[in-house]
């Protein structure tokens, strides 16, 4: 029994990788990173080739490589018996995509940066201003809110934050901007703002509104 164990183990080593599976999680149907980009990391990582012997492969360096593309969130990779290689990947979810003059982004819920795909556009808010000087995390509840709320993230298209940490929304359906202010009680003022929506879209006079202000946590000021 050991030597049959022993002769199977080293036959199982030599077996050649014959084929590269790979998957992405449920649910993700829009791709930013194809099948062929990859499949070609892993060819980069296998020197050149996917021809290797499976002894020869480094599983836990081919799941790093992975794991440092900008897009992709975890990647799981494994042989199976049949001499197969498996990579199992779950895509990083942009909820918003930065723009200035000269870099553009997405950024994922935790904040990282994701990189454009030529593959697939997300529709998030465009943010623009003083993202870096103001310091990622503290906008990203509010982008996260935003992104999490069926409505909130069909209804918001933009996110502006000004030199002095104060944020400026827009509607998708109408002109006025939303003052949101800084960054501090946002469940309270999207809260506010949905109960405004709610009740301005059934009065003819929210057309001429220029201004909502939510700044003021129990109340929604509003200027024509």
């Amino acid at each position: 029994m050991v030597f049959l164990y022993s002769f199977s183990s080293t036959r199982n080593e030599k077996r050649v990788i014959e084929d590269v599976n790979i998957s992405f999680a449920k649910g993700q149907e829009n791709l930013f990173i194809t099948h062929e980009i990859v499949n070609n990391l892993l060819k980069q990582n296998l020197g050149g080739s996917l021809k290797v012997e499976k002894d020869k492969v480094d599983l836990n360096t081919l799941e790093t490589v992975l794991d440092d593309h900008g897009m992709i969130e975890k990647a799981e990779v494994f042989s199976t018996i049949d001499g197969s290689l498996s990579a199992q990947i779950i895509q990083k979810t942009p909820i918003a995509r930065f723009l200035s003059s000269d870099t553009s982004y997405y950024l994922d819920s935790k904040g990282d940066k994701m990189p454009l795909s030529e593959n697939f556009s997300a529709r998030v808010p465009l943010v623009v201003g003083s993202l870096a000087e103001n310091g990622t995390a503290k906008y990203m509840e509010l982008l996260n809110e935003i992104n999490q709320d069926d409505f909130l993230n069909k209804n918001i298209t933009g996110v502006k934050i000004l030199p002095s940490g104060s944020v400026i929304l827009t509607n998708r359906n109408y002109d006025y901007k939303i003052v949101f202010g800084n960054p501090v009680y946002v469940k309270k003022k999207l809260k506010n703002y949905k109960a405004f929506f709610y009740h301005a879209v059934k009065d003819t006079l929210v057309k001429q509104y220029k201004e909502v202000n939510l700044m003021f946590t129990e109340q929604v000021v509003c200027k024509k």
